[in-house]
């Protein structure tokens, strides 16, 4: 019963949010989300070489159903209330697509493309999640949406400019690597249209762990190789997939479940935008790896560009008032 009360008034509130504003609560787990998501691709690049794709997306996800369901697993038996029917459908699909495929398509295109390249093509997620909002989801198209969306893109065209070939090295970007990531772009805009009506149902933390568990599941076949590369990995690349369990995976996809229930689809997609810039300024304080300068000039437009998503038109805010003059 605690679970269902606390998620209700939630709900509630989340529906007029959108418009007028967002809690400070949601802001909170908006900016915990994309630091958390921005210092996985710090993680990632730093464990990669000690472990395969699939290896790692399993390791990431087996810590993270361990973690979360120590806090869910208690809410489940008080409340006994489990999704029924057709409620498992969507769970299954963003499970599967998101938890899963996004995770494992990711992994293995980092290691054919540059991080600048990688960076603009998962970016392509914000523009399809707020097309999808828009028509299924029925969020409509916001000028400064788009427009914002649009210069924010702009902004990781910069960092990724920024991030290219140096010090005479050169562009890993061949093909397959561009197809597993426009595919890993595709998969975590479909999931987060298919997330948000699970939202309105059930609490933040459930349903991201029903999410985790069914990857975790789909990645069981890489096992052998994560037991494997477990043994000849150091201490620090096993702590480090652990860290990624933990924090970008447990703690924020919850965060990203739960400002998903309080924003339009396509409003909140469109934060993801700031994750580049602030990947560049952990990778600066972290491993020193010091940013360009259009890195930092990417930066400031994606900042201005998620600004600019944020403003309503002047014909939303007037309406109220012209039909209320008319009544």
């Amino acid at each position: 019963m605690a679970s269902t009360s606390s998620t209700n008034p939630a709900q509630s509130a989340a529906r007029p949010a959108p418009p007028d504003g967002v809690s400070a609560l949601g802001i909170a787990a908006v900016l915990v989300t994309v630091v958390l998501w921005a210092s996985a691709f710090v993680g990632i690049r730093a464990i990669g070489p000690n472990f395969s794709p699939g290896s790692l997306t399993l390791g990431r996800l087996a810590v993270a159903a361990v973690v979360l369901g120590a806090l869910v697993l208690p809410q489940l038996r008080r409340s006994r209330a489990l999704p029924r029917g057709r409620d498992w459908w969507p769970i299954l699909g963003y499970g599967v697509m998101w938890f899963g495929g996004y995770n494992v398509a990711l992994n293995a295109a980092e290691h054919l493309l540059d991080a600048g390249t990688a960076a603009l093509l998962i970016n392509v997620n914000p523009i399809l999640v707020a097309i999808m909002a828009g028509v299924f989801l029925r969020e409509g198209f916001p000028r400064w949406l788009i427009i914002g969306s649009m210069v924010a893109f702009g902004g990781v065209a910069l960092i990724a400019l920024g991030s290219g070939p140096a010090s005479g090295e050169r562009s890993t970007a061949d093909f397959a690597g561009v197809l597993l990531c426009l595919l890993a772009a595709v998969l975590a805009a479909v999931s987060v249209i298919i997330q948000k009506p699970v939202l309105r149902k059930i609490p933040a933390a459930q349903a991201t762990w029903f999410g985790i568990m069914v990857g975790t599941v789909c990645c069981l076949p890489f096992s052998g190789q994560l037991v494997s590369e477990l043994q000849a990995a150091p201490l620090s690349a096993t702590l480090g997939l652990a860290y990624l369990g933990v924090f970008p995976t447990a703690i924020a996809f919850t965060t990203w479940a739960y400002a998903l229930s309080l924003i339009d689809a396509g409003k909140l997609a469109a934060t993801t935008y700031l994750v580049p810039g602030t990947t560049i300024l952990i990778s600066w304080l972290l491993l020193s790896e010091v940013p360009s300068v259009w890195g930092l000039v990417g930066g400031v437009v994606c900042l201005v560009g998620v600004g600019l998503t944020r403003r309503r038109s002047r014909q939303r805010r007037e309406r109220p008032a012209a039909n209320a003059g008319g009544q």
